[in-house]
């Protein structure tokens, strides 16, 4: 009977240090096999930012009231910012496809009667090029624009009078892009 025990004691004396080698072993490969997080902060293409100002003194802020834009090609009103709302300044979409985007912005923008647009439309298109940044594996790609260039319709009752092309690398919403003076 007291041999029983001594041998017992023995192989536990063995089989310890090998669980405690296996164990470690297993923490460690669980351990690095973990990846970071994949939370996606910075992964948004951004949308072009258009200022209003006053035509007769430039440096002044004016807002637009009522104000509707609508892509064409999508016919429905960007949904960037509150429809009809009254408002210096708009963050609009771009086409990430293509190299233009069209839009009509619709100053006193109402429905008669027959749900037809009452209000005064101009039609401004932007060129630019499309390059896409890769951020991280969590956000993947987006798309910057470069090298943006205007194109303003013009018709008799233009309420946009000019347009200035503020900044032409659109890569971040801290700042305008484009300056429209009405």
């Amino acid at each position: 009977m007291s041999f029983t025990p001594r041998i017992f004691r023995c192989f536990i004396r063995i089989v310890k240090p090998i669980h405690l080698g296996l164990f470690t072993f297993i923490f460690f490969i669980g351990a690095v096999s973990c990846e970071k997080d994949d939370i996606c902060v910075d992964g948004d293409t951004p949308l072009l930012i258009l200022r209003f100002y006053d035509a007769t003194d430039t440096s002044n802020v004016k807002s637009v009231t009522n104000l509707r834009i609508i892509g064409i090609g999508n016919g429905d009103p960007v949904d960037t910012f509150t429809d009809r709302s009254t408002t210096d300044s708009v963050a609009i979409p771009l086409r990430v496809n293509y190299g233009d985007t069209q839009f009509q912005l619709i100053l006193n923008s109402a429905d008669d009667e027959e749900e037809n647009e009452t209000g005064n439309i101009d039609t401004l298109q932007f060129n630019y090029i499309t390059r896409e940044v890769f951020i991280s594996r969590a956000c993947g790609f987006v798309a910057n624009f470069s090298e943006m260039e205007d194109n303003l319709t013009t018709d008799s009752e233009n309420w946009i009078q000019n347009i200035e092309i503020a900044d032409t690398l659109v890569t971040s919403q801290l700042n305008a892009h484009v300056k429209i003076f009405h």
